[in-house]
Order: C-alpha cells, then structure tokens, then sequence
C-alpha cells in the first residue's frame, strides 16, 4: 500500500469538524509515525509557503523532490497539500502535535526540519518570514540553537557553517571526542537508521545532504588541527 494512500486513510478517520493538526495524536507507533512524517512536512510545508505571501510552483515542486512521488500518487499527494493549505488550524498548533508525537526524540524532528528548509529554498530565496517560520517551530520542537543554525547554513548560501556546530561538539574539544560524534552523525544518518526513527522511504534523500554536509565538517577540523 502506498503511503500516500494510507496518508489519505488517516485523514479520512478523521471525524467531522476536527482539524488535519488532529490527525498526529492517533500516530504514536513506529509504522504510523511514517505516515505522520509525511503528513508533518506537508502540512509544515503548506503553512510555510503562505509565510514569503505566495505559495510557487517550485514549493510545489519542492514536495515531489523530498518524497519522490511516483506518478500514480501525485493526485493523492496534492489532495494532501490542499488540505493541509487549507486547514484553519495554525502552524505552531501543527508544530506542538507533531512535538507530541516524537516526545523528547529529537532526531525525527531534525529530519522534518531538514525537509521544511529544503522546501522553503525552492524558489531560490530565503524569505525573513521564512526564516521567523523556522526558527519558531525549531524553538517548540526543542531544537538547540548550534543545531538551527547548523541546518541553515547547509541551506542558505549566505550562512557559513560552523564545522563544531554541524557536529555538535565545543570547539575546545579532543579530537577524539570530535572523531567519536562524528562516527555517531554518520551512524545517524544512514537510511535505514532514518528509516527505523519513522522517515518514509520516499524521504530518506534528506540524508544525502545531510551527510555531505557532516563529512566536510570533519574534515575541515582535521584540516584545522593538522596545520
């Protein structure tokens, strides 16, 4: 079965007058929190697009790339998108159910963060609203500062990442400990690591990205402290 078709199955238990935002308390379980994954970015997504006062085709576009929608879903998909753009709930009530549904796992929600700042750099831009957008719904998730910050510079040409935030280590550290966090990243990010934590096959690319962004953090500091 599609995930896009259990997607639309979620929604459709819904009873009448609840919100999509509802759809997170009943997602708990590891399989379901797929579904949930998805249903996050969409409706994260939605809001986020109205957040620069246009919602582009690239945005759009944007959602094709981070799930990699096969032609058969692609009318599924958008009745998705639609719904979430137009549910009346707003986005820090999305953002406070979907941070119940993960608890204190931060790393799902650094995976749904990593999908939001991908769809918002669709046009090409970075719009302040945006970026107020992401910043308060990583401040309700719990996401430290060093990590946002991390998370934007790999998506926005004009943030430099810091090597020690991207690892999320004190620059001051042994080498050692640097090495083991990194090794601990990798381990992280590998697909199927991502997938067991509840991110939809179709959304595991997030990792690519990601994991070129943490192997040239390391190797600048090994560069650093050899010279």
């Amino acid at each position: 079965m599609s995930i896009w078709t259990r997607i639309l199955d979620a929604i459709s238990a819904l009873a009448a007058g609840e919100s999509l935002a509802d759809v997170f308390a009943r997602l708990r379980s590891a399989p379901e929190r797929r579904v949930g994954f998805a249903i996050a970015v969409i409706g994260l997504g939605a809001k986020m697009a109205k957040a620069d006062g246009q919602v582009t085709r690239d945005e759009v576009t944007a959602f094709r790339e981070v799930f990699q929608i096969a032609p058969e879903d692609e009318a599924a998909a958008a009745r998705v998108f639609n719904l979430a753009r137009q549910d009346v709930a707003g986005f820090e009530d999305y953002a406070k159910r979907v941070k119940a549904m993960y608890g204190d796992d931060c790393q799902p929600l650094c995976d749904l963060m990593d999908g939001l700042f991908h769809i918002a750099m669709a046009d090409g831009t970075y719009h302040p609203g945006e970026d107020a957008f992401l910043a308060r719904v990583a401040e309700i998730f719990e996401i430290s500062d060093r990590k946002f910050r991390a998370m934007r510079a790999r998506y926005v040409p004009d943030a430099t990442p810091d090597p020690y935030d991207v690892l999320g280590v004190d620059p001051h550290s042994e080498t050692a400990e640097i090495k083991s966090a990194y090794r601990d990243l990798v381990r992280e990010t590998h697909p199927d690591r991502m997938i067991a934590r509840g991110v939809p096959e179709e959304a595991v690319r997030l990792a690519t990205d990601r994991m070129v962004e943490i192997n040239a953090a390391w190797e600048e500091i090994q560069a650093e402290r050899a010279a």
